[in-house]
């Protein structure tokens, strides 16, 4: 049989044989073509740009209209809405916090554009002044390793499990044979 196949092949023409391989070849070389392109659209989609809003939409018209000595909390809650986070000691002082951040693909985002709204009221809740920061109080923090620096005793394990036998009841360290903590006769 296999000569009979490769005396058909060799007595053909040469264009028969071309195109019978090519036909051949095209179908595996079709498929590994497409098999080719769905990995390099797939790869190509993570390599996309994110960008991301945070935070309170600033309207510049909304916020130039809250005005010192005009405005009330009341007022200014109503023209910018509620604050993104008040002062924690009291509410003398508001937050809107507004931020757009950039990644690429897997990257880290990092900030492109951001506006902090620091709106401050007196005592009668009143508005005293309106200020704005913007990107340049972004800190960037970088963290050294995979290991938070802490001070103290470097402990292992074990050190940790096994390190308080025979520490109970020891003099000094808080068990027994100290004195009364009752407030009794010995203690006053």
């Amino acid at each position: 049989m296999a000569a009979l196949f490769f005396g058909k092949v060799r007595g053909m023409p040469p264009q028969e044989k071309f195109m019978r391989q090519f036909s051949r070849q095209s179908r595996s070389g079709r498929i590994l073509l497409g098999a080719g392109l769905c990995a390099l659209l797939l790869g190509a989609s993570g390599c996309t740009r994110i960008r991301t809003h945070q935070g309170y939409q600033v309207d510049k018209l909304l916020v130039d209209s809250v005005q010192p000595g005009i405005d009330n909390r009341a007022s200014v809650e109503g023209t910018l809405g509620r604050p993104t986070f008040v002062a924690q000691f009291g509410d003398q002082d508001w937050y809107y916090v507004s931020r757009d951040m950039r990644a690429l693909a897997f990257s880290n985002p990092k900030p492109v554009a951001q506006t902090v709204l620091h709106v401050r009221f007196d005592a009668a809740g009143n508005v005293v002044a309106v200020d704005r920061m913007g990107l340049e109080q972004v800190a960037k923090i970088s963290p050294s390793g995979d290991k938070t620096p802490t001070l103290g005793r470097h402990r292992s394990l074990f050190d940790e499990i096994f390190g308080n036998i025979g520490a109970v009841g020891a003099g000094g360290m808080g068990g027994g044979g100290g004195g009364s903590n009752t407030g009794g006769p010995n203690g006053s």
